[in-house]
């Protein structure tokens, strides 16, 4: 008997139908899984430490191994019960592993926007610091110094990319 079973060339999901293709699947995407968690743990580390350069050269090796987890991942999807059935210590082992991975995303998500966030301050702050310098100086009613107007300067981008 096949380990896997491919179906049509319509439809090339591959479905598990022995303990040794549910063993093998669970692993291949326990390991994707695993460089993806390395790749993110960096990435939080470096960006905490303001290293956003460097943490932008992981990028694609992330996106690389963040698309072969969902391929994998909807494969394991499809084998959902053909899994549990073959191999269910791994994949409640598994099922566990994911449940920190998730955690793990949400705090490196939470690192992305913070970083993102004090970016656009410090850009906001500049722009309206230079805008203010740049602004026209007059005399208004009574002899005073009129307050220049409160708007950015001219020239300065925000890329909301990252």
């Amino acid at each position: 008997m096949n380990d896997v079973f491919v179906p049509s060339d319509e439809n090339p999901e591959i479905l598990v139908m022995t303990p040794a293709a549910a063993e093998s699947i669970l692993a291949e995407l326990a390991a994707t899984m695993e460089g993806l968690i390395g790749a993110i743990e960096e990435e939080t580390r470096l960006v905490r430490a303001g290293a956003l350069i460097k943490a932008s050269e992981i990028e694609p090796e992330k996106s690389r191994l963040a698309a072969a987890y969902v391929r994998i991942r909807s494969r394991v999807k499809a084998n959902s019960v053909a899994l549990a059935r073959h191999a269910p210590a791994a994949a409640e082992a598994l099922r566990r592993r994911h449940a920190e991975f998730a955690d793990l995303l949400k705090i490196n998500l939470a690192v992305l926007a913070t970083a993102r966030e004090v970016a656009e301050d410090i850009l906001r702050n500049v722009s309206e610091s230079v805008g203010r310098q740049t602004g026209p100086r007059t005399y208004g009613p009574g002899s005073t110094v009129r307050p220049a107007a409160q708007v950015g300067a001219r020239g300065i981008a925000l890329d909301r990319s990252l």
